[in-house]
């Protein structure tokens, strides 16, 4: 057996649909895998083993979640459509859509970013990650969307890598959070870690118990309730401008994991955060290059019915 989990429904999840609990609390799994784990008693409720995958919580449930040990991963090309922004026989630059998985993980092995890609490049990619994230120098969540640069030459791949360490890579994301923020320029330096009371989450720790993290961000428009904004990393931590944001008292709009369960606008694809603007030195030629991504439909429909109301 492999990890175990123990998760407690709050007030906010009585009557929520088990596998849609779970789905929440972790992440970059499927929600029918999910299902397929608690048909197969892999999940509990005060030691009840024997679960519909429909069962309703009621607050106060404490669950027991045991993944199996991990599989080793067949990652098979296939034929997924790209938004490629940039390609020369180096690297890849792509625009992610919401949705979609960087790489195959446990009860998510097809559809990924790295199955397109390893359809559309063939062999010419990075070796350094290995069978299961061939090419991939970083990652964004699933329902994050925007610029991510893949690597095809191993080369490539730790040049990119080292500008990442030194975080000398410009990154910018657009996003929409809750509240106003009344300053026009503000900045996070807060170190990030595991969150001490739910290991599936990253929070806001002391120094020794994370990794220094810092987020500037910079109001685009306030719309009354929300404020729409441009954050830009200097450092590169699991859900950075999430943890940042719900720290100061901004969630992003649309963000279950980190902000408030039940969201007040139809049509969001999780968190409305996208990745607009990425800056790299070329591994090859160091040259600086600059690519842009547009914001996704759904994205523009948000920004229009907050302008609106």
């Amino acid at each position: 057996m492999g990890e175990i989990f123990y998760l407690e429904a709050g007030e906010e999840n009585a009557g929520e649909r088990i596998d849609a609990f779970l789905a929440s609390k972790l992440h970059d799994v499927t929600r029918s895998w999910l299902q397929k784990l608690i048909e197969a008693g892999n999940v509990s409720v005060e030691g009840r083993e024997k679960l519909a995958k429909n069962y309703k919580l009621r607050a106060g449930d404490r669950l027991t979640v045991e993944l199996p040990e991990p599989e080793t991963l067949d990652v098979l090309p296939e034929n997924i459509p790209l938004d490629i922004v940039y390609e020369d026989e180096y690297l890849l630059v792509v625009n992610k859509p919401s949705g979609m998985v960087v790489h195959p993980a446990v009860g998510n092995h097809t559809g990924t970013l790295v199955n397109a890609v390893m359809f559309h490049c063939g062999d010419q990619l990075s070796s350094i990650n290995g069978v299961v994230r061939p090419g991939i120098v970083h990652r964004i969540d699933k329902d994050t969307s925007g610029l991510l640069v893949i690597a095809k030459t191993d080369a490539a791949h730790r040049g990119l890598a080292e500008q990442f360490a030194v975080h000398s890579i410009k990154r910018a994301y657009r996003a929409v959070v809750y509240n106003n923020i009344k300053e026009d320029d503000g900045r996070v330096d807060a170190p990030i870690g595991r969150n001490p009371k739910d290991r599936l989450k990253m929070a806001v720790v002391s120094a020794d118990k994370g990794r220094r993290a810092v987020t500037n961000y910079h109001v685009i428009e306030r719309s009354g309730k929300f404020t729409y904004v441009e954050c830009r990393l200097e450092t590169g931590r699991t859900h950075q401008i999430r943890v940042h944001m719900a720290y100061i008292g901004h969630p992003l709009l649309g963000d279950q994991v980190y902000g408030p369960a039940k969201v007040p606008f139809s049509g969001l694809q999780g968190q409305t955060l996208h990745a607009g603007v990425l800056g790299i030195i070329h591994p090859s030629t160091g040259e600086y290059m600059e690519f842009h991504a547009p914001l996704p439909e759904y994205f523009e429909k948000l920004l229009r019915k907050l302008e609106q109301d």
